[in-house]
Parts: structure tokens; sequence; C-alpha cells
């Protein structure tokens, strides 16, 4: 085992080793840090949902009424009446027929991919998708190929590539080589929005199979939060709609939604569905609530997108780059690794807290701060925040 002392060795030289940081209390606009308050910019919570009393409120009655745990995979005795409901009120909110949960996002990626797609099919992925779609992809053993980010006339010349081996049926025939484009609706990196109607035009054209992983636009992107098909007005020419209810939703756990008859076959072929116990009552109980909240509005969207335009022209005021950032997730562009860490340690002294995103997680070369935002900062946070940035960046020399 003494490779990995020679790993951990290699790790602290690039600039690439990790720790965690301990969050004591729960999760707010700010939080405590080895004692100290802080205005936390690095979460998912978009909406401040984490901490909502009337969640809190719902999971405490889950416990009380169905206890802690499901106790089985949902195929042998953990499918509970929570379980049904927040399905139906996914898919409800999803606008489509029919949804199954899983324990994660990433297992639900893992599991529809490999589930959907297997040897003599080719999956078309942007180069910028999150890992766990890569890992689906892979784990499928379909023919894996990675277009430029965005770049819809690559994806084409890819497409064109690969025809189709008769016979062929739109969602899959037996004998039939499938093609399946999957894409991220919100980029977890750079925060910029997939080129989805473009990408419809595609998939309809070569009767491709559309995947979008709407994992940071749900509760976030369209009207009603419904995330990027509504966005777009796409949602009815997205074949499956796989999300995370760990973000903005405030909870926890995945799910995809689609067609009915998509659900029944991953109720019966998904290996990370069938093979683990299901998530607890409190968990579910917590999501429904959540959603509640967000179909009700509450303006936290507004609160959310007044923010973030809000930090984005204050981080672009003082020079730093933020790389074409359309979301929530705002990168500040570094680009060096140790300096990316210095910058993220130096923040977090003056009471910022944000992570250094490095190498697997982006190329070499394109390190950065990722800034996310939450409906519940104030304007204090914020310029508290941006006058720190400030002074790291000029520091630094950044700005």
């Amino acid at each position: 085992m003494d490779f990995i002392d020679d790993e951990l060795a290699e790790l602290k030289r690039e600039g690439l080793y990790r720790e965690l940081k301990i969050i004591e209390g729960e999760q707010g606009n700010r939080v405590r840090i080895g004692g100290r308050e802080v205005i936390l910019l690095s979460s998912n919570n978009y909406l401040g949902l984490a901490s909502h009393p009337e969640i809190k409120k719902a999971a405490v009655s889950a416990i009380e009424k169905f206890g802690c745990g499901s106790g089985a995979s949902r195929l042998i005795s953990g499918s509970m009446e929570l379980h049904k409901e927040l399905e139906e009120r996914i898919a409800s909110f999803k606008k489509t027929e029919s949804a199954i949960l899983f324990n994660s996002g990433y297992t639900a990626n893992l599991g529809v991919l490999s589930s959907i797609c297997g040897k003599g099919d080719v999956i078309f992925c942007d180069k910028l998708n999150h890992a766990s779609i890569i890992d689906g992809c892979l784990l499928s053993g379909a023919e894996l190929k990675r277009y430029p980010h965005k770049d819809i006339d690559a994806l084409e010349r890819l497409i064109k590539l690969t025809p189709l081996s008769p016979p062929y049926i739109r969602g899959g025939a037996r004998g039939g080589k499938k093609r399946l484009i999957v894409t991220d609706g919100i980029f977890s990196m750079d925060g910029d929005i997939a080129p989805l109607k473009e990408i419809v035009v595609l998939a309809k054209r070569y009767s491709a199979i559309l995947m979008v992983d709407d994992a940071h636009a749900t509760g976030v992107l369209g009207k009603d939060g419904r995330g990027t098909g509504e966005y777009f007005g796409l949602n009815d020419s997205i074949d499956i709609i796989m999300g995370t209810l760990s973000k903005a939703v405030g909870s926890f756990g995945g799910f995809v939604a689609g067609r009915k008859k998509l659900i029944e076959f991953l109720i019966n072929k998904a290996r990370s569905f069938i093979y683990t116990t299901s998530l607890p009552p409190s968990v579910i109980a917590s999501s429904i609530a959540a959603i509640d909240i967000i179909e009700r509005g509450d303006n936290l969207r507004d609160l959310l997108w007044k923010n973030v335009s809000y930090l984005k022209d204050g981080l672009t005021n003082i020079g730093f780059d933020i790389m074409g950032s359309e979301s929530q997730i705002i990168p500040v562009f570094v680009g060096d690794t140790h300096r990316a860490v210095e910058m993220s340690q130096m923040l977090l002294k003056e009471g910022v807290f944000v992570q250094g995103i490095r190498p697997p997680t982006v190329p070499q070369g394109k390190s950065r701060l990722r800034v996310t935002v939450m409906a519940t900062h104030s304007k204090a946070d914020l310029d508290t925040a941006l006058a720190s940035f400030e002074k790291a960046g000029k520091k630094l020399e950044i700005v």
C-alpha cells in the first residue's frame, strides 16, 4: 500500500490535494467553519430551501408517521406511499407522464444510460457533461463519442458518421442500433446553458433519443422553475429528463421523468434502481414540501436571479473573467491550479467560502473558483464578498 503515500504526495505537489471543510450547523447563506461565520458561496442550495422551516417540519412529521428507514429496495418492500406520491408530484411538475426516483443524481445517470444503451449503440456526449454521465456512458458498453462543448456542427458531423443498422424503431428496436444524445441543461462548472433548440432539431432529424441532465436547472430555469425544457419551450421534445432533489429542491435524491413506458422499463432494467435500498421517508417528505414551495413561487426565483445579476456585474466590474456564465453558477477564471487554491484560502480568511476547482474536474490551465449564488443571500453578503474578491484578486494579480 506504499503507492498511496506516493499518490498523496504527488497530489500535494501538483496543488490537487483535497480536504474536507466541515460545516457546523445548517446550510444557509452564512455558515460556520472552524468556529467562524463565513458567507457561503459554494452551495448548490440555490433557493435556500435546505433549511426552510416548512421542509424541516415535513421531515420530522414523516419520521413520526413512517419511521426512519424504508427497510428494503423498491422491488422488495421499500416502495412506500410517500415514494409513489413524490414520483407523481415530479411527473406533474415536469409535465411528463411518469417519473421514477433514484438515490442520487449520480445513480440516476448510471442507471438510465447503462440500461437504455448497450454494445452496438452510440452515445453522443458533450465534452463538459458531468462525470456521472461519462461514467454511465462507459458502464453501458456503448460506443462513446464526445463532441466539443456546445458545438452543434461537430455533433452533426459525428452523427452522420454513425449510420443506423436496420431494422430501427425510435426508442430502440431489438437488433437495431440506437443513437442517444445526452447533455447537461446547465453545465455544472461553466454555468452556461445547452443549445437545446439546435440539439432537438438534430435528435429529430437523425432519429436519436435525447436525454437532458436537468440537475442544476430544476427549480431555477423556466417561468415556473421546471427546468431547461420549460426555459426553451421544448419539454415535449425531450425523451429522458433526469434531475436531482439535492440542489435547488434542497433535499436529496435523483429522478428520471418521461413517458410511462420509459419508467416501466427503468423499473425492470436499471440496476442502480433495482439493487439499492430506497430513500428514507424523511427525505421523500422534504422533497414533496420543497416542490410545493417551488410551485407556489414565494418570489425565490426572482430573488435568486436578482442576486445572480448583481454579483455577476460586480465581479465583471472588478475585472474578473466569469467565462460566459448564463446561470447561478459563476466561474471566476484563475487558470493556474496553485493560484486557484491560494485565492480560495485567502477568501476563506476574509470570511467568504468559495471552493477552487482544479483538474481533473476541469481541464489543465482552466482552474477557477466556482461561485454559486442563493436566493437567500443579502445585498450585504454580496457586497462583502465582492470586496474580498477584489482584495484577493489584486494581491494575486488576477485583476
